[in-house]
């Protein structure tokens, strides 16, 4: 079996894949990848920077030594509702893409945990509106583009995502500082919070729930690649 995860960022993929081998990726591509081989399995995890094209770059890549039996679209998502605390780990049973309106129902099974894709990083606002248009409970930029993917492909999806920053974080605009290849531009981020001393503490702890919220999701990923058991998952959450 082949199996693709698709995340945005290394930092999100970096306690899964610490002793799995890089691959050689082009130039210039802004594209990581790792894979491991357990018996007959391969896993590829790749990603390629925010948003959906970055996505689809990274989705593609996956695909470049064979077709996928099965892909994940994992990474860190916001909270739109306070139970899901940051540095905790769910899997969503529906993504929704919010430009177009499209649902992509991750299992037939009753349990419903919504999750919606937008083009932009949602500030409290923004996942106030959210959540009271979709009935979601997570938001993330990823999802929908993979899900859509895989529809046309015909192959299951597994959908986890973990929560870095809560329902109420205050922080400072991030999308003036996304270039078009999905990548956040650091140096002026940092140049622009460093004159706004008000959301050091909240950027403070979205680092660190970031960086639990990865290892959580490592744990959650490594369980599911055990058994492959997505009915399960999706039951269960």
């Amino acid at each position: 079996m082949r199996i693709g995860i698709i995340a945005a960022l290394p930092g999100e993929l970096q306690p899964l894949v610490r002793r799995w081998q890089r691959m050689p990726a082009a130039r210039g591509s802004g594209i990581s990848i790792w894979q491991r081989r357990e018996g007959e399995d391969q896993v590829i995890a790749v990603c390629a920077g925010m948003g959906a094209p970055a996505a689809r770059r990274a989705f593609v890549a996956a695909e470049y030594l064979g077709s996928l039996d099965l892909v994940l679209s994992v990474g860190w998502a916001g909270a739109l509702v306070a139970e899901c605390e940051p540095g905790r780990c769910f899997v969503t049973s529906e993504v929704i893409d919010a430009q177009t309106g499209e649902r992509f129902a991750l299992t037939s099974g009753r349990r419903k945990l919504r999750l919606v894709s937008t083009a932009r990083v949602a500030d409290a606002s923004e996942k106030q509106r959210l959540a009271a248009t979709y009935g979601a409970v997570l938001v993330e930029m990823e999802a929908a583009a993979v899900a859509r993917l895989a529809q046309m492909r015909g192959i299951p999806m597994g959908c986890f995502k973990a929560v870095s920053d809560g329902v109420d974080a205050e922080l400072p605009d991030l999308n003036p500082f996304i270039d078009v290849s999905g990548k956040l531009r650091m140096g002026a981020f940092l140049a622009h919070v460093a004159l706004r001393p008000r959301y050091w503490g909240s950027l403070g702890r979205v680092g660190r729930n970031s960086a639990a919220a990865a290892k959580e999701l490592a744990k959650m990923v490594e369980r599911f690649l055990v058994e492959k058991d997505l009915e399960r998952v999706h039951g269960e959450g």
